[in-house]
């Protein structure tokens, strides 16, 4: 009985988020079902870059690509349509399926996506990621900066709030993807392949400004989420959203100390037993 209640639930959530976007919700699902494409290839072939199997790459990328899709498709549904939305959500589809494409044609090349300049072609390639990148955030934003503009009597002021502090906290976590093009790495204080975490590969010896993206950009589910069914108050949804920049922040001073998340503490044992001999 609970399995089918669970069931029902998540059959009207689909069907809710298909009603406010089909767009939206259509390509989140197929994003979706790429990720399980890259899922079953993860368990079929050993061909690695940068030490991890080369479908880890896509994988993430395309579940997060579904998952960010899926959550604007929620959010669109509040807005009234309009061209200039019509037009973000457009440019948002297409700068997603352009990143997640090179990025799964170069895990099955068994080549890198990011910070490949080893030929003019890459080299193009990867700045045209950074400009796909940049068209991607601010589509998203321009929809955050609906919610901003904008009051709505059919939203509670706590949620709101949750919602536009939860597109201020993605922005600038977004545009933090430009310091690790700058640094052409995302580790602090050794080369990118270090050992890292299970399925994130966050490094586990050094620091990773992967960390401060990921959570920064998950601002955008968490602090709703939060708001709706936990806080249930404007005044105190607006101090989480505060402190949960301030410790997105502390994130990125940690990984550019080129400390990783979570000291791994069998190394840090190690490396004293080491220094002891």
């Amino acid at each position: 009985m609970l399995n089918i209640g669970y069931t029902n639930a998540i059959i009207g959530l689909l069907e809710t988020l298909k009603l406010r976007s089909a767009l939206l919700f259509y390509f989140g699902a197929f994003f979706l079902l790429v990720a399980l494409i890259c899922l079953v290839l993860l368990t079929l072939t050993r061909e690695e870059v940068l030490g991890v199997n080369a479908y880890l790459k896509p994988l993430k990328f395309l579940l997060s690509s579904a998952i960010l899709s899926w959550t604007l498709a929620w959010y669109v549904g509040y807005l009234q349509p309009s061209v200039r939305l019509d037009v973000a959500v457009g440019l948002i589809i297409a700068m997603l399926c352009f990143q997640d494409l090179y990025i799964f044609v170069q895990a099955v090349r068994g080549m890198m996506s990011h910070f490949n300049v080893s030929t003019p072609f890459y080299s193009r390639m990867f700045s045209m990621m950074a400009v796909g990148s940049t068209v991607l955030t601010f589509g998203v934003l321009y929809i955050g900066f609906e919610f901003w503009r904008r009051s709505f009597d059919n939203i509670p002021l706590h949620y709101l709030w949750a919602i536009r502090l939860g597109f201020l906290v993605f922005g600038l976590f977004a545009f933090q993807g430009f310091l690790m093009g700058a640094r052409m790495s995302h580790t602090v204080g050794a080369p990118d392949g270090s050992e890292g975490w299970p399925i994130v590969n966050w490094s586990r010896r050094f620091g990773d400004l992967r960390v401060a993206h990921f959570v920064g950009m998950h601002a955008l589910q968490v602090l709703p989420l939060l708001s709706f069914y936990v806080l249930r108050n404007t005044k105190l949804t607006i101090a989480v959203g505060v402190i949960y920049l301030v410790l997105a922040s502390i994130t990125l001073g940690q990984a550019l100390k080129s400390k990783p998340l979570v000291l791994d503490s069998s190394k840090h044992h190690k490396s004293q037993n080491n220094a002891s001999f």
